[in-house]
């Protein structure tokens, strides 16, 4: 976790994931990456033809230096910064923006702030954290609220138990280190994942054998949809932070089956760290 990208709107919760993103920077002496994308209006003018729109570059710089001011501001506020930080002002999608990003300057984790949505908002406008958790390379943590990373020690592992995630369950052991958490391991005994107790219990034991998992609990809970089992468990134990795996589906099969890890991203209070599945 030495280069963490934070992309940044300056709102509170974007604020709060610079503060988290700065507070593990400073324990892993690594740097923080701060971005802030412009979403300009593609237009167009027919005084000669149809032609692309010429943006005003004089206006264009004031945007820049308006984002720069706001990111010293920020910068201030939150106090206890890092040494080795660097802002960047971009002009495209927000979402395409943070994947080059993150190809661009070798990111390890990407930090964001988001509301949540709920509703007709969230099925027409959706989420752009929850876009970068479908399309990340690398792992996404995201909060709702300011937190301390110092205060990160029990860490909710929510997981379906296949034997094929060597690459999620390392990362997730590195994120167990970094933190130095216990890490409370969930099945959840859904309505489509249903399983006799004693046949999920053998399936916790044999998912920490197989990774050699340490400082852990096992745990099952019974409910009638995945989301609603692991928001439960989560508020009931306190829980510091959930991790979760992505199947970054696209297209027709994001439509069709979704994924868990997006839909509870903006659902959730504590913080959420996801990564794909995808190698």
């Amino acid at each position: 976790m030495k280069k963490i990208l934070v992309p940044c709107d300056f709102s509170t919760p974007a604020v709060h994931a610079y503060s988290f993103a700065c507070q593990m920077a400073r324990e892993a002496q690594g740097e923080v990456f701060v971005m802030h994308a412009f979403e300009l209006p593609f237009s167009y003018e027919s005084t000669f033809g149809v032609q692309p729109y010429i943006f005003d570059m004089e206006l264009l710089k004031s945007i820049e230096d308006k984002a720069e001011e706001n990111f010293k501001k920020m910068r201030k506020a939150v106090g206890k910064a890092v040494e080795n930080q660097h802002f960047e002002a971009l002009y495209g999608s927000i979402t395409g923006s943070i994947l080059d990003q993150i190809r661009e300057k070798n990111i390890d984790l990407v930090v964001m702030g988001t509301t949540g949505a709920s509703g007709l908002s969230e099925v027409l406008i959706g989420s752009n954290t929850e876009k970068v958790v479908r399309f990340s390379p690398v792992p996404v943590l995201s909060l709702r609220e300011g937190h301390e990373a110092s205060n990160i020690k029990n860490i909710v592992l929510a997981n379906s138990l296949e034997l094929n995630q060597r690459k999620f369950v390392e990362k997730v052991k590195d994120l167990q280190s970094f933190f130095g958490a216990k890490l409370h391991i969930l099945y959840i005994n859904s309505l489509a994942r249903f399983k006799p107790e004693e046949e999920a219990q053998l399936l916790l034991e044999d998912f920490v054998k197989h990774y050699k998992l340490e400082n852990y609990t096992l745990n099952i809970r019974n409910a009638p949809f995945e989301e609603e089992g692991i928001i439960r468990f989560v508020e009931q134990t306190k829980a510091d932070m959930l991790a979760m795996a992505t199947h970054s589906r696209r297209g027709l099969a994001h439509l069709v089956s979704g994924s868990l890890a997006e839909d509870i991203v903006n659902h959730i209070e504590c913080p959420i760290w996801t990564c794909t599945l995808r190698d």
